[in-house]
């Protein structure tokens, strides 16, 4: 599904990412690790086209987006949720689903499978989005990334400030899209990658894993290879 070859990127004279390279697979769950400030933040935006990359090579489904716009990208099926959720508080909660609509044609309805994936949005459908606590902002914010139907999800540190009752529905539905999709899609499995700082929650969900340090890929591979290669010491404060 996505492929990121050789990646470096520069903000003034520092050196963010370094040489960096991944693979994100339809029906799995790649997991993005690393302490505070070693460019995972930076590695998604270079993904979503928000950050633009010195050199390297990204590619979504065989086609080159190196150069392409964030638009372009959603538009060819990237879901992005950023860190901090960055909904529209003073609008509703309907208004914001349907943001998420604007690659598709004009009228085009909400999805009623977000509702079905999360429930609480269909009660608060008229309720504006900064009165709504820290979890249901960030489940409005999947949903959003959802609406459009993409093959691939990326997520930011979707767990950060929320209870842990809806840390535990949000990992239910990456799983269930990673397996399963979206209607939209035909039902097809969904690649997913998953920015995370709760090392239990990522270690949970991941198929693969990647540990960035000082912008450069030190460790990766498959979940049941994490304990082994003492992953979660790898990315302990």
């Amino acid at each position: 599904m996505l492929i990121a070859q050789n990646l470096q990127q520069y903000y003034g004279g520092s050196h963010i990412l370094r040489d960096v390279s991944l693979r994100v697979q339809p029906g799995r769950i790649t997991v993005l690790l690393g302490r505070n400030g070693v460019g995972k933040t930076t590695l998604l935006k270079s993904l979503m086209g928000l950050v633009p990359v010195k050199s390297g090579e990204v590619r979504l489904q065989g086609q080159d987006i190196t150069r392409a716009k964030p638009f372009e990208r959603a538009r060819a099926g990237i879901g992005y949720v950023p860190q901090g959720r960055e909904i529209f508080g003073r609008l509703t909660v309907a208004e914001n689903l349907a943001l998420g609509l604007a690659t598709r044609p004009a009228g085009t309805p909400i999805p009623p499978e977000l509702f079905e994936l999360f429930p609480v949005l269909q009660q608060m459908l008229q309720r504006r989005g900064g009165d709504l606590s820290g979890g249901q902002q960030q489940q409005l914010a999947i949903a959003r990334a959802l609406a459009a139907g993409p093959r691939l999800l990326i997520l930011d540190e979707p767990t950060e400030g929320i209870q842990p009752n809806i840390i535990q529905d949000i990992g239910r539905v990456i799983r269930r899209l990673a397996e399963r999709g979206l209607a939209a899609n035909g039902g097809q499995p969904m690649a997913v990658l998953l920015c995370e700082q709760y090392y239990d929650f990522a270690e949970e969900l991941a198929d693969d894993y990647l540990v960035l340090e000082r912008g450069a890929v030190i460790s990766a591979g498959s979940r049941s290879e994490m304990v082994s290669r003492g992953v979660r010491q790898l990315v302990s404060i």
